[in-house]
């Protein structure tokens, strides 16, 4: 082969690798394969699953039960990181803008996205033996936390109290130096940790973290100087824009943070993140052959995006595009689907298993969760008599979904999910 010629080859596999990565990075690549798994499941090709379409109508009754006990003027917010930050009917993000004083709303943008996107990245599950009590108050049960709300409780007050900050005179903000400088030993201490109040994944978690201040520190193009999370507002409204995609802020955190996540899963050294292998994960049409047996998730970023919305919201920027982001692929929404009676394990015995996050049974568990919400949200909508405009899929699972995951897995089995997976702090 010339000189020439193996130019030529390398260029054109980069270009097919390139196509491969953007292929698997989009929420549409997302939808068609978890459609097509469903599908396949319902053929009965599963060798995990079947699917009894006949509870999905159930299931929405009691997702739209929920939501009006939980929302009875049916306006309903995002599922989003903020809702957390309410929890025990405390308005911490007003106690954010009051800290903030006389910042401009852009100022203000960027303390919020900062918190939001650590705390997102914090938010893996925390297993069913920690709690936080929230410093400051009367030592009453009603201001101890425990999962989802305790970890957005304990990472608020870590980033208000400067743990994610280089600069000791500007605490408010999560920055390169500062997420580099987390150890879990310090995270550990910010949330309370002790050999009685274990949190599954803790070094993970600084990892992450970690990882994620290097990444800034590198990509200083997206994330300014100094390097912070925060100046995302900045790119996404250069040139006086005042409206964004919501996939574009997905593509924005997909292409700029790839490098946090664990590399295992990746194409020629690029890493793919939340994204699995499984035989029925096939490309399909236009799809890169790259592509082919990889099934994408990317729960973590969208969880992400969904909640960096109000931030730019909240400064004047439209959101655009919102449906085109998927429901979110975890143990609450996935296990609606198993404990409602839409989904049945064919063996049993897989629900007192250990699995890892990449195994086949797994990686397919989430995605007929992707691919059922989506059949679910016009179900919902129309017990309640909304339109998609007026409750778009954020509000579905807010409403909703996750809660009411929630709610059967504490009836079910004081809380915890139905399937037992092995977490390195990073997914789910």
């Amino acid at each position: 082969m010339t000189a020439t010629e193996t130019t030529i080859k390398t260029i054109a596999g980069g270009a097919h690798l390139a196509e491969a990565t953007a292929q698997l990075r989009s929420t549409n690549t997302i939808r068609e394969r978890a459609r097509a798994m469903l599908e396949r499941a319902r053929r009965g090709q599963s060798a995990w699953f079947t699917v009894n379409d006949g509870a999905l109508d159930t299931a929405a009754v009691l997702v739209a039960e929920l939501t009006r006990a939980r929302y009875p003027d049916l306006k309903i917010p995002y599922h989003s990181r903020w809702r957390h930050f309410e929890a025990g009917g405390v308005d911490r993000a007003g106690q954010l803008t009051q800290a903030l004083g006389a910042a401009s709303p852009a100022e203000r943008a960027r303390a919020q996205i900062d918190l939001a996107l650590v705390s997102v990245l914090l938010d893996a599950g925390a297993g069913p033996d920690w709690r936080y009590r929230e410093p400051g108050l009367a030592r009453k049960p009603e201001h101890e936390y425990n999962r989802s709300e305790g970890l957005g409780v304990a990472s608020f007050h870590s980033f208000m109290t400067g743990l994610f900050s280089r600069d000791p005179a500007r605490p408010l903000q999560a920055d390169a130096q500062g997420l580099q400088a987390v150890t879990a030993e310090r995270l550990g201490h910010a949330f309370q940790v002790t050999a009685g109040n274990t949190l599954v994944g803790l070094e993970g978690r600084a990892a992450l973290l970690r990882r994620l201040g290097q990444v800034l520190q590198e990509h200083a193009g997206v994330f300014g100087q100094p390097a912070r999370p925060g100046h995302l507002f900045d790119l996404l409204t250069r040139d006086g824009q005042t409206s964004i995609q919501a996939h574009e802020l997905l593509s924005v955190l997909l292409r700029g943070l790839s490098t946090i996540w664990p590399a295992q899963n990746a194409i020629d050294g690029i890493p793919l993140g939340d994204c699995w292998r499984h035989p029925a994960a096939n490309a399909q049409g236009t799809d890169s052959p790259l592509s082919d047996g990889w099934m994408p998730f990317h729960k973590l970023s969208q969880w992400l995006t969904y909640s960096l919305l109000e931030p730019f919201e909240w400064a004047g920027i439209r959101i655009e595009g919102l449906d085109a982001l998927t429901g979110l692929p975890e143990y609450r929404n996935g296990g609606l689907f198993l404990d409602a009676g839409v989904l049945h394990l064919k063996d049993e015995s897989q629900a007192r298993r250990l699995h890892q996050v990449g195994d086949e049974l797994i990686v397919e568990w989430r995605a007929l969760t992707v691919a059922l919400l989506d059949e679910l949200a016009p179900l919902v909508r129309e017990q309640l008599g909304l339109t998609a405009a007026q409750m778009p899929l954020a509000c579905v699972l807010e409403g909703g979904t996750w809660a009411a995951g929630r709610v059967l897995a504490q009836q079910l089995r004081e809380g915890k999910p139905p399937l037992n997976i092995q977490s390195d702090g990073t997914v789910f």
